[in-house]
């Protein structure tokens, strides 16, 4: 899943793509380069990202999504949301997956939505907001915990007829450095959930402070992190750079 954020502050990306021709241009390579999903982001989700309200999302994504239907018919287009409405607004124009972040938690009528549009959902794991998601985070066991959120938002989906639910544990979100290690580490033990796990590494803090580096300079470290998901049972890498990933999946299947 190749990750396109038509934000001017998303912590990596923002502003890189101010208009569709450089979009345009991105999401061909990444389709070159092996995505076979391409997820589009309107509302940045760092620490202290300023508010986006939900006409500006609707608006944003629309716009992105009829460009790009009409240039990559064959690609699957993701929408990274957590309105409803902006969910409806995205299949309309030819989203074919919503990724969460709020995992359903944000409005009430999100999983109802999500199962009246008969999509994929990627149901993520989140603790806090992305106000207050780093502010001391604290767990006594984050594999639990998080095991235990997926379990109650998994019936709510199976109840609510959502058809088929991708898991993302969050990585960097509501989450230290230790926590997204854990999580790592043990991601095989959410395979006992029944569905797939999408691992979201690319270029985050957890990679950067413990290499003393930055955002810039971390697809090492994403590399090697991304290896170490495909090992542990993660099905969909989200990732920046989909060359490299594409390398890593081609090679531990081989391995495999």
């Amino acid at each position: 899943m190749g990750i396109l954020n038509v934000t001017p502050d998303s912590f990596y990306d923002g502003g890189r793509f101010p208009d569709m021709v450089s979009r345009i241009r991105h999401v061909e390579m990444m389709v070159r380069d092996g995505a076979s999903i391409v997820d589009i982001g309107a509302v940045s989700t760092r620490p202290g990202a300023p508010a986006v309200q939900e006409p500006q999302e609707v608006a944003r994504i629309t716009e992105t999504l009829d460009a790009f239907c009409r240039e990559f018919p064959g690609t699957v287009f993701s929408v990274d949301t957590f309105r409803p409405g902006v969910a409806r607004a995205a299949v309309d124009h030819g989203a074919e997956m919503i990724n969460d972040v709020y995992g359903g938690r944000f409005e009430k009528n999100m999983i109802e939505t999500v199962a009246a549009l008969n999509v994929p959902y990627v149901l993520m794991h989140m603790k806090g907001t992305p106000e207050t998601m780093q502010v001391a985070p604290s767990y006594s066991d984050v594999v639990a915990e998080v095991t235990y959120f997926f379990e109650q938002q998994l019936d709510q989906c199976r109840a609510k007829g959502v058809r088929q639910v991708i898991i993302d544990p969050g990585f960097g979100f509501g989450k230290d450095v230790a926590h997204n290690f854990t999580l790592l580490s043990r991601l095989d033990t959410f395979r006992s959930l029944g569905v797939p796990i999408l691992a979201g590494l690319s270029r985050k803090s957890m990679i950067s402070r413990v290499l003393n580096t930055s955002p810039q300079q971390a697809l090492n470290g994403t590399t090697v992190l991304n290896t170490i998901a495909l090992l542990k049972g993660a099905s969909i890498l989200r990732v920046h750079d989909v060359k490299e990933a594409s390398e890593a999946v081609r090679l531990v299947k081989l391995a495999g």
